[in-house]
């Protein structure tokens, strides 16, 4: 159990802070990245974050690579 309760303690220190990064980069007037997907019609707004789903992929695969190694 002392391993899962460390896992659990480092995803909600990385949490917050990619939370607090959203927000910093919200008030630098970062929104959107490229390759962001964004389609308007009419009321209807389709927003798809590629280039985040991108970012978050990337750092998730370095994050697991690094912790799996022992």
């Amino acid at each position: 159990m002392d391993t899962l309760g460390r896992a659990l303690l480092a995803m909600g220190v990385l949490l917050i802070l990619l939370g607090g990064a959203f927000l910093a980069a919200s008030k630098l007037g970062w929104t959107r990245l490229p390759g962001d997907v964004v389609w308007q019609k009419g009321n209807f707004t389709f927003y798809a974050p590629l280039g985040l789903m991108i970012v978050v992929s990337v750092l998730l695969t370095i994050a697991v690579n690094l912790f799996s190694r022992r």
